[in-house]
C-alpha cells in the first residue's frame, strides 16, 4: 500500500508545472513567460483575451458552445500581480476579471498551437471571425 501511494504521489508532483521565473507584459500586444525548466512562451493578447479564464458578457453562445470573436486586434493596456500566483491583464476592450494563473499560462503556453486552431475551427464552424466587426 504504502509504494502505492509513493507512486500516486510522485505522479501528482510530476504533474505540477514548473515555477514561472519571468513575466514580461508587452503592451499593447503580448505577454512572455518563462518557467525554471526552461520552457518560455510568447502569448499574444488576442490568444489571452480568447482563454481568459473569466466568464464574459461579451462572449457569444453558438449552439450552446460559447464563443469569442472579433479579438484579433485586441490590446493589453496593462497588468497587475494577484498575490503570488497569477496576473490580471487588463485588455483594451476593457476586460479584466480573469486571473491568469502561473498553471493556466503554463497550460496556455505548453498547448498554444493547439488550442488556437480549435478556437479558429470553432469560429469557422459558426460563421463567426477573429476580426472586430464592422459598424454600420
Amino acid at each position: 500500500m504504502a509504494s502505492a501511494m509513493g507512486v500516486a504521489v510522485r505522479r501528482l508532483h510530476a504533474a505540477q508545472p514548473p515555477r514561472m521565473t519571468k513575466l514580461a507584459v508587452r503592451p499593447p500586444r503580448s505577454v512572455e513567460v518563462e518557467f525554471a525548466d526552461g520552457s518560455s512562451f510568447h502569448l499574444s493578447a488576442e490568444f489571452l483575451r480568447v482563454c481568459s479564464p473569466a466568464a464574459d458578457s461579451k462572449i457569444r453562445s453558438v449552439a450552446g458552445e460559447k464563443v469569442i470573436f472579433g479579438r484579433r486586434h485586441i490590446g493589453i493596456m496593462s497588468a497587475e500581480s494577484v498575490g503570488n500566483y497569477g496576473v490580471r491583464i487588463l485588455f483594451d476592450d476593457l476586460h479584466k476579471t480573469g486571473i491568469f494563473t502561473w498553471d493556466y499560462l503554463h497550460h496556455l503556453g505548453s498547448n498554444k498551437f493547439s488550442l488556437m486552431r480549435n478556437y479558429i475551427r470553432t469560429l469557422r464552424k459558426h460563421g463567426l471571425s477573429r476580426d472586430p466587426q464592422r459598424r454600420k
